[in-house]
């Protein structure tokens, strides 16, 4: 019997030099994509992160208020080890943010504020591509952003928005999915993945309180893993996939 082809994932449009990164919670994007943000960084490309939550209700031996300080200042550490250093919250609450208008419109602002090319946010389906069930957090602001990419562009869908001094920015390019069960480009994850390693690191205290591994073995073995899979389809190189959406 012939074997199956793989089909081979297209690399990253690279016409680019802003990109947003819009995701729940902190360490969403050092579990997805850190590897490829690293190497974009040293391209000399502005990369920024807008979380939509700290994170506060994370680890059940931390109170919310003691732990959405914490995880805020480990995220700063973490997008730091990989060239980041704008670092936003819009302080919805963890673990109950809501899929609507509100959260769109934070997001729009977001993407007038920072007039990227090509955004990024976390899978929006709601499993991840079988039986293991998304959370509703990823889920409201994989969509949310999603949307909020055309309404940044709309100046009469959020007009309180130019009224604040945010113009209406219709420069997103991209919308780039990272954790989707369905991608269809990548990185080639060497240059940056060490420091994926590292930065994921930088969220010791969820780590700890999520598994009684050795941090660091946890970490690598899962960052490795996934980018050597991803990298099957993508030239045998380790890879970070997206599925990406053009406008």
């Amino acid at each position: 019997m012939t074997e199956p082809t793989i089909t081979q994932l297209e690399p990253m449009p690279g016409d680019w030099r802003r990109a947003l990164a819009v995701v729940a919670h902190p360490d969403d994007l050092e579990y997805g994509c850190s590897a490829a943000v690293a190497a974009w960084t040293d391209e000399g490309r502005e990369v920024a992160y807008v979380l939509a939550t700290r994170g506060e209700a994370g680890i059940d031996t931390l109170a919310p208020t003691r732990c959405g300080t914490l995880r805020e200042r480990e995220q700063r550490a973490s997008a730091a080890v990989v060239g980041v250093s704008e670092v936003e919250f819009l302080d919805h609450r963890d673990g109950a943010v809501e899929y609507g208008v509100a959260l769109r419109r934070d997001i729009a602002a977001a993407i007038r504020r920072h007039r990227p090319e090509l955004v990024i946010t976390l899978n929006h389906r709601d499993t991840w591509g079988g039986v293991a069930w998304n959370t509703p957090d990823h889920v409201a602001v994989g969509r949310a952003t999603l949307d909020a990419a055309g309404d940044a562009g709309n100046r009469w869908i959020f007009p309180e928005l130019t009224e604040r001094g945010l113009e209406p920015w219709d420069g997103v390019r991209w919308v780039a999915v990272a954790g989707s069960s369905s991608p269809t480009h990548a990185v080639d994850a060497t240059p940056g993945l060490e420091r994926a390693v590292r930065s994921l690191l930088e969220h010791r205290t969820y780590i700890e309180a999520l598994t009684d591994e050795d941090p660091e073995t946890y970490v690598r073995r899962f960052l490795v893993g996934y980018a050597e899979a991803a990298g099957e389809r993508f030239g045998g190189k380790p890879a970070v996939t997206f599925e990406v959406f053009g406008r």
